[in-house]
């Protein structure tokens, strides 16, 4: 049914348990996994002088937290069961909605798989829900999980 699954990650114990499920569909189906991690844009508000050290540090550590949600998702395919074909994606410079469903598009991916952080109340309201954003911009069937 899958051909080509993209499952979207924050290093989140949501976003793991969302790539558990997808790694398990990937193996059912036969299907290619494509992994992505978006890297939010520099939160620079423009006060004061430019700060390279601070971009270069967000970078960093943005790639570095990326490099760890791969390796689980990487880990998690090598874990038993039939072999899983792996790709790796980091987008950077987009909000995280934006940059699933680029993915997504880009990729021909005819899946996107994603973990929810459950927010309800203000702090859905405060924070957004990317999920939910996914869900509405996707042309391609979305499975968010909790």
């Amino acid at each position: 049914m899958f051909k080509h699954i993209l499952i979207a990650t924050d290093g989140s114990a949501a976003s793991e348990h969302a790539a558990q499920l997808a790694v398990g569909l990937a193996r059912t189906h036969g299907a290619k996994l494509t992994v992505v991690y978006v890297v939010d844009p520099y939160p620079y508000i423009g006060v004061g002088e430019i700060n390279p050290m601070g971009y270069q540090a967000y970078t960093a550590a943005a790639q570095q937290q990326a490099a760890q949600a791969h390796a689980l998702v990487e880990s998690l395919c090598s874990q038993g069961g039939a072999p899983v074909t792996l790709q790796a994606r980091l987008v950077e410079d987009v909000g995280a909605a934006a940059g699933i469903v680029q993915s997504a598009e880009a990729e021909g991916a005819d899946l996107i798989v994603l973990g929810s952080h459950g927010r309800s109340g203000i702090s859905r309201l405060m924070l957004g829900s990317v999920s939910t954003k996914v869900v509405a911009e996707s042309k391609v069937p979305v499975l968010v999980t909790r």
